[in-house]
């Protein structure tokens, strides 16, 4: 999955399967049993010291938010395939960098959207400054960002191969 604009994001169809599923979960059983668990909690008495209450109010909350957050994902969601082709910098592919030129100061992430992060290897968005500043670079090509601190960084671009999840 990977975002290339502010409203359209890219999703492989794998990704925007398992995103559908969450949000039919929530959207569904999982409202069933917060619902269930606020009742049960009101039936305990004094809400104002009940814990149990304002948790399930909390995990309600959060439940809404995230439900919120994949309806908007789905709706602006393009499905298409991965990039194929390896050495160009874009959306869905894992690269690798070097810091200043020094080939032994590397770093490798995935250049997607938060959504699609994973355990295995970091993920940056194509939006900020790092994959901004990659974006569309060859395989040996300098590509500068600015840092949060307003400093600008040099980097090399030393791989780029399609993201295999």
């Amino acid at each position: 999955m990977t975002q290339t604009s502010e409203s359209v994001t890219w999703l492989t169809q794998e990704a925007y399967d398992q995103l559908k599923a969450e949000l039919e979960y929530l959207s569904g059983p999982a409202r069933t049993e917060i619902a269930t668990k606020i009742a049960a909690a009101r039936e305990e008495g004094d809400l104002r010291e009940n814990g149990g209450y304002h948790a399930a109010k909390e995990e309600q909350g959060k439940q809404e938010l995230r439900v919120r957050q994949l309806t908007q994902l789905l709706e602006n969601a393009k499905v298409g395939e991965a990039p194929t082709t390896s050495g160009v910098v874009a959306p869905g592919m894992v690269v690798t960098i070097a810091f200043d030129g020094d080939e032994d100061d590397t770093m490798t992430f995935l250049l997607a959207s938060r959504e699609y992060a994973s355990s295995d290897v970091e993920t940056y968005s194509p939006q900020s400054p790092l994959g901004t500043g990659v974006m569309g670079k060859k395989v040996g090509e300098d590509a500068q960002y600015e840092m949060p601190n307003g400093n600008k960084a040099s980097v090399t671009i030393l791989e780029a191969t399609p993201y295999q999840g």
